[in-house]
């Protein structure tokens, strides 16, 4: 009887410190991921659902994962914004009155308007050309790391980001953006 104590007091320590470490991780993670979908999205609100399904998938798979969880974390994001677009018309839209954004009105005008024509130029954009653009110059991720995240050979990656910043370059509305 008193070992079945000391195991069952060993795996409550452990799940305590599994439970530690993972807050910790969502802790320092939680704003990089958030805006990390944000800018595969363009939505707020669908951000913050696809990070909470990442870090969801990541405390399942603590255990496995926690040697680095922020790639595990990325990738469920990736693949979550994927899904959703594969399946979005089979999906509920809901439609309300009350504005799901905050009003321009509410954010410093300058950065409202830059903000808004970023998102606009990257809704533009293909899916995997915003994951690419995202994971690398947001999440500052190598060729090799995106390229093993996004399942795809490294040269894929090269061209993707070369096509996704002439798209950019070439989107007039980000360049008068820039400009004013």
């Amino acid at each position: 009887m008193k070992a079945d104590g000391v195991a069952g007091r060993r795996a409550w320590v452990s799940r305590q410190v599994d439970l530690e470490e993972f807050t910790d991780f969502v802790v320092g993670a939680q704003s990089k991921m958030v805006r990390l979908a944000e800018l595969l999205t363009g939505d707020r609100d669908r951000a913050e659902d696809l990070a909470q399904e990442g870090f969801a998938r990541a405390f399942a798979a603590w255990r496995r994962v926690r040697t680095d969880p922020a790639a595990y974390v990325r990738r469920c994001i990736v693949n979550a914004n994927t899904d959703w677009w594969r399946r979005r018309t089979w999906r509920e839209r809901p439609h309300s009155t009350v504005p799901d954004r905050p009003d321009p009105a509410d954010l410093p005008e300058q950065a409202a308007v830059a903000r808004d024509a970023v998102l606009r130029a990257l809704a533009k954009l293909t899916a995997r050309e915003r994951a690419v653009l995202a994971l690398r110059y947001y999440m500052d991720l190598s060729e090799v790391q995106i390229s093993a995240e996004l399942g795809i050979a490294r040269g894929t990656v090269k061209s993707t980001v070369a096509r996704a910043l002439g798209k950019l370059r070439a989107d007039t509305g980000l360049r008068s953006e820039a400009t004013s």
